[in-house]
């Protein structure tokens, strides 16, 4: 068993990982209780756009750590999140500050329902990165 930087790589997205899982759980609770109006949308917004930025750079950290060390296929899973985050960023509504949501259009049914979707699958695909991860670190650690 040798410690390489793959395995280094695997630790590190392992470890992000269950922040970018916090992140998403947060995002799915936040906006059920914007949908059942436990909360309102102003405070609801200033918690959750301090954490857009955060999360796209822990994730694009991680990807650049399996770039660097040559993980192609853990690479190749995580490029549409990126592009998505790419592509979210680019089109999100005009703000004053970093983030996605504002409090204006957020209580729309349609938006909140996005939001709310986006949230579930987000959490879907880091539970299973997770677990690919974990995968990928024990197979990286059992090579020759």
């Amino acid at each position: 068993m040798a410690f390489s930087f793959p395995a280094f790589s695997y630790v590190i997205a392992l470890i992000v990982d269950a922040f970018l899982i916090f992140f998403s759980i947060f995002h799915v609770i936040a906006f059920d209780e914007l949908k059942t109006d436990y909360k309102n949308p102003i405070d609801q917004c200033n918690s959750l756009n301090p954490l857009v930025l955060p999360e796209y750079l822990l994730h694009l950290i991680i990807n650049l750590l399996f770039l660097l060390s040559g993980e192609w296929f853990s690479l190749l899973i995580n490029v549409p999140l990126i592009l998505y985050h790419i592509h979210r960023y680019n089109n999100r509504p005009v703000m004053s500050g970093p983030g996605l949501y504002d409090p204006t259009s957020i209580m729309n049914a349609d938006v909140l329902t996005v939001c709310q979707r986006e949230g579930w699958i987000k959490l879907a695909f880091y539970l299973l990165s997770f677990f690919l991860y974990l995968y990928g670190m024990i197979v990286v650690l059992i090579a020759v």
